[in-house]
């Protein structure tokens, strides 16, 4: 089968540690004061390497990383497609779960096309139709650092918070990711935020930790807001259409359509007006394109979804930004969280609330290989974090739906974070 000239000659993969402002607090637990991610790097025989990233795993990260290498040696890096089959195929993956390792691969090959090219990603999946794009503030309750700074605890903490970013970024759209304390509790901090902020939008996600009924219950408290959406505020489709016909606010989901059998489930009965597109979670930029095709047909929304990039793959949510016509809402972003990054020039930059979608060949990005090193270290030093565990609660997980949730007058950070730095 023609394809191009390149082939790949080697598959590479580095966990590093990213120190965060702050420790991000949700319904699962927290981000111990920083990010775990993995940085692929996909090289070919002509000595083009191409970037990839994907979330946490440390060690098994790597290692699964490394275990591709005997089925992608001697691959062309533009059969992308073919990809999805070699290493996902739907039934083999009930076994292995590589999404996400696909994901990253894809990435790298794109990466290696375009600097093959010298075109940028956008160019090579249709041209862009923005060069811009917006970004709500994604507002965490959190833990305070290491210095005692940075606590978001309470609703004026988190006005306080959300006034600081919107003056350095220039957000004008406010996500606020609950699910940590009591719904009513977070009800009030969220029209706090509301009434702090004239004149801006709003979006709340409990992470699917309500039931139904609290759903509607704390929809039918906003209503009056300048609501975007209300995001997975129960998990399941069944749930999601009880709230979704009790409220007359949009549902947006990142949970119960990750994949083309819940969006064409979502397409027959909808249980989601907006569906959040992650580069990572969907297995690659060119999925998230396709299904971003059937939300246009069936007049869905579109936004995209973050879980906790670096500068990688914060630029492939740039490069689908900038290629999805029917991008309908500001899209989310971890990355004003970040203290530092691994891409050489530093850390993007929020201008007005968007960030320039780079034009270089590729992403556009490359590593900083100092940083890599200096992260790479500051991993083995650390080692990984319980994502899915709180620190200030000692043996507690939550239930779907959860009845447990966090004390908000318990204030400082907890002891099990002695060991962190940041």
């Amino acid at each position: 089968m023609r394809g191009s000239a390149l082939r790949i000659a080697d598959v590479r993969a580095t966990t590093v540690t990213v120190p965060l402002q702050a420790p991000l607090r949700h319904s699962n637990g927290a981000h111990w004061g920083r990010f775990v991610r993995t940085l692929v790097e996909v090289e070919t025989e002509d000595g083009i390497v191409g970037l990839g990233e994907m979330g946490g795993g440390g060690q098994s990260a790597e290692a699964a990383v490394v275990a591709l290498k005997d089925y992608l040696v001697g691959h062309d890096p533009a059969r992308t497609e073919v990809l999805r089959f070699m290493l996902a195929n739907p039934t083999a993956s009930l076994y292995n779960n590589r999404t996400q390792l696909l994901a990253a691969v894809e990435f790298a090959c794109l990466d290696i096309l375009g600097k093959y090219t010298g075109l940028p990603v956008h160019a090579l999946l249709g041209g862009a139709v923005r060069d811009e794009v917006e970004f709500a503030s994604y507002l965490f309750f959190r833990y305070p650092s290491a210095d005692g700074s940075g606590e978001v605890r309470t609703p004026d903490q988190l006005v306080e918070h959300a006034r600081a970013l919107r003056a350095e970024h220039g957000f004008r759209v406010h996500k606020l990711k609950g699910g940590v304390f009591e719904p009513g509790y977070e009800r009030e901090a969220y029209r706090a935020l509301a009434g702090a902020l004239p004149g801006d939008r709003f979006r709340y996600d409990p992470n699917g930790v309500l039931s139904p009924e609290q759903g509607i219950e704390f929809a039918r408290g906003i209503e009056d807001l300048a609501n975007d959406y209300l995001e997975d505020p129960c998990y399941g489709f069944n749930g999601m259409r009880r709230v979704r016909e009790n409220t007359r606010i949009p549902l947006a989901t990142n949970t119960v359509v990750v994949d083309f059998e819940q969006l064409a489930t979502n397409v027959l009965a909808p249980a989601a007006d907006v569906v959040l597109l992650d580069t990572t979670f969907w297995g690659g930029i060119r999925p998230c394109l396709r299904a971003a095709g059937v939300c246009e047909a069936f007049q869905l929304g579109v936004a995209v979804h973050s879980s906790g990039e670096l500068g990688i793959q914060l630029a492939t949510m740039l490069h689908l930004g900038a290629v999805v016509p029917n991008l309908s809402f500001a899209a989310d972003a971890h990355y004003h969280h970040l203290r530092d990054d691994v891409i050489a020039g530093g850390k993007m930059t929020y201008r007005d609330g968007r960030i320039a979608v780079p034009d270089g060949p590729g992403l556009g990005v490359t590593l900083d290989a100092d940083k890599v090193a200096e992260y790479a270290e500051l991993y083995r030093e650390l080692g990984p974090y319980p994502y899915d565990r709180d620190p200030g609660r000692a043996g507690w997980y939550p239930m779907l739906p959860n009845r447990d949730f966090a004390d908000p007058t318990a204030p400082g950070r907890p002891a099990a974070m002695d060991h962190e730095p940041y």
